[in-house]
């Protein structure tokens, strides 16, 4: 992880709120879209894991990792894992944000442009 982002320190139920408010706020956003019939992608949650099934049947999966405070992303074009730093989910190798990587797996899985 790069210098500049130094994980923040969370207890266990910070982590649990923050990282289930990223899952809810994804819900949300993928709710919007299939009420706008922007794109219909079917979003299942169980626990602290989301799923995201695009249409031409790839996933995306969102996970929580409590032991390691980390969220984890799984998409078609590789794994990511992210620790919360200074208000936000910073990728540990490439300095990333959450938002930003989560928007370019699912553009490039939905063939249109998504911002989360």
């Amino acid at each position: 992880m790069p210098d500049s982002t130094v994980p923040t320190p969370l207890t266990d139920s910070e982590f649990r709120a923050r990282a289930g408010s990223v899952l809810a706020g994804i819900e949300a956003c993928v709710d919007r879209w299939l009420q706008d019939d922007v794109i219909d992608i079917d979003a299942s949650r169980t626990g602290g894991m989301l799923e995201l099934d695009f249409p031409d049947r790839s996933k995306i999966v969102i996970n929580m990792q409590p032991p390691l405070h980390e969220l984890w992303l799984a998409a078609r074009s590789g794994g990511f894992h992210f620790k919360h730093a200074s208000g936000r989910w910073i990728d540990t190798r490439s300095g990333a944000d959450f938002q930003s990587v989560l928007s370019t797996c699912a553009s490039e899985q939905a063939g249109i442009s998504l911002l989360f």
